[in-house]
């Protein structure tokens, strides 16, 4: 069977999806449509230009140094552009910042010093890159990993050369209709991105913008060269992780709304099948690890370990909910004990991780199977397709998604 695949944000907690897809491929199944926020935006496009299981299995072993590579996407910002610190919000906030009895020209040089230990020392460039753009680290490394990947290996008989594609040529090469979810925190709206709604934004910046977790990586400012969203100007808007308004959109994909349709496209597949991260279930042969979250991020901070807490909500709460009414088409894929920036991940955890993916995809196609699929939104001969009142509901919020 097709399946059009939504794909919920988590983290590191994504690489479940891997162990999913290998059971997923194993029985033969295929995809058409991809919808990702977060790491399940990482999964979509990774899929969306050919990826199998297996070379997704093998990106997750990837060492550098010794080290998970995921381990650097948390490295430490800079060096940062003199520029650009001269003309930072920073500096220009301790310029405005008035010492008494200290002479104009005084004040300057402390404020030039205090700029330049902030970014020049190792121990306080995340404070700047924090305070400068939203982040406590870059995303450089993921971006350079992310490029590596989308021109890693062979698709379609030749060698991949995505990289330096924007959304619209993606979709021609492959004809492989893929959306991610992120959200303009200037704008204050959601943005579904794709070759509709934003033609010339480059894929690999889609896929940044989608995974930038709020406080934790720096926010992406959309440049002038990346074209419109659906007619508007962005440029200079700043854009974070799609998961702070919508983690898990399943609706966009059951709604049969004509203005829904026109964003999304038409319904490529024989069903609806989403991809839920559900950390209320146990991953078999595991424990809690100790360092589940990044130790020098969530565990030693209280004030960062509240927002951290409050993130995790506002990213998951409301899509939980509303998954219930489409509980059908959810795979619920385990994931206790796992942090969402666990990214240095001993190797024994990963695989219990993607085992725990492989046997619940299994597990779910068996019940699938025994009570008679398809699942096919509209049609209500099985136990598990969505009635007309359910698809009616999904009209209603995937339209308030899109227009928020």
């Amino acid at each position: 069977m097709k399946y059009d695949m939504v794909f919920e944000g988590g983290g590191a907690k994504g690489m479940v999806f891997v162990g999913a897809m290998q059971e997923f491929e194993s029985l033969g199944h295929t995809y058409n449509r991809l919808l990702g926020t977060s790491a399940g935006a990482i999964t979509a496009a990774l899929l969306a230009v050919g990826y199998s299981a297996a070379e997704m299995l093998e990106a997750l072993g990837e060492k550098e140094n010794g080290r998970s590579v995921f381990s650097s996407f948390m490295g430490k910002p800079g060096p940062f552009d003199k520029r650009q610190v001269q003309a930072s919000a920073t500096l220009k906030f301790l310029h405005d910042v008035d010492i008494p009895l200290v002479p104009d020209f005084i004040e300057r040089q402390i404020d030039q010093a205090i700029v330049k230990w902030l970014t020049e020392d190792p121990k306080l460039a995340s404070t700047y890159s924090f305070l400068e753009y939203g982040g406590l680290y870059s995303a450089d490394h993921f971006v350079t990993w992310m490029k590596k990947r989308l021109d890693s290996g062979n698709h379609l008989g030749k060698p991949r050369h995505y990289s330096g594609m924007t959304l619209e040529e993606c979709f021609d090469a492959t004809s492989r209709d893929l959306s991610l979810v992120a959200s303009d925190t200037t704008g204050q709206s959601l943005l579904v991105l794709n070759h509709r709604t934003a033609p010339q934004l480059p894929l690999v910046w889609a896929v940044r913008m989608s995974m930038s977790i709020p406080l934790l990586w720096q926010e992406v400012i959309w440049l002038a060269e990346w074209g419109q969203y659906r007619g508007r100007d962005m440029t200079g808007h700043s854009i974070v992780d799609g998961g702070m308004l919508s983690n898990f959109p399943i609706e966009l994909f059951v709604s049969q709304d004509l203005h829904v349709k026109n964003l999304m496209g038409a319904d490529a597949g024989d069903g609806v099948l989403g991809m839920l991260i559900d950390e209320t279930l146990p991953v078999e042969g595991t424990s809690p690890s100790p360092n589940a979250e990044s130790p020098s991020l969530l565990n030693r901070a209280p004030v960062i370990q509240r927002v951290s807490n409050l993130l995790n909500t506002t990213m998951s709460a409301h899509d939980k909910m509303v998954s219930e009414n489409f509980e059908k088409l959810v795979v619920r894929l385990p994931a206790r004990g796992y942090g969402t920036t666990e990214f240095e991940i001993s190797d024994e955890r990963r695989g219990l991780l993607v085992n725990a993916g492989r046997k619940t995809m299994s597990a779910y196609f068996d019940k699938l199977s025994l009570a008679g699929g398809p699942l096919s939104p509209g049609e209500e001969d099985t136990p598990f397709t969505v009635n007309s009142q359910d698809i009616r509901q999904a009209d209603v919020v995937a339209t308030k998604i899109l227009d928020r």
